[in-house]
């Protein structure tokens, strides 16, 4: 089984934690199920930034970013060549390193 592991992040993971992972899980999945609240605002239909992590290592066993998650990524805060979308980053058989972003643009969230 994959191994993640997730970077300390202050508010959501302050120690870093590693988790196994199962193929086929995505990363926000993997994150949520594992108790570390990555936003989805749009409930994981690649409609939002609110889940952009970046893959520090392991970036290359996940499958290509769709044209839809590039366009969604272009919107991201902190963009870099390593960036995905949590609820679209499949995992595969390789042991993947997360670094979530310190801060998110959730619009949803900023209008009110």
């Amino acid at each position: 089984m994959p191994q993640i592991i997730f970077l300390p992040h202050d508010d959501l993971c302050p120690e870093g934690t590693a988790v196994e992972a199962a193929e086929g899980e995505t990363v926000l999945d993997v994150a949520l199920k594992n108790g570390i609240g990555i936003e989805h605002a749009c409930e994981k239909s690649c409609a939002c930034t609110t889940c952009h992590v970046v893959i520090r290592e392991g970036f290359d066993s996940l499958d290509e970013s769709d044209e839809l998650e590039d366009d969604m990524l272009d919107k991201a805060w902190g963009l870099e060549p390593e960036s995905r979308l949590g609820c679209q980053a499949i995992i595969k058989n390789e042991d993947l390193v997360v670094e979530i972003p310190k801060y998110t643009v959730n619009m949803v969230k900023e209008n009110h």
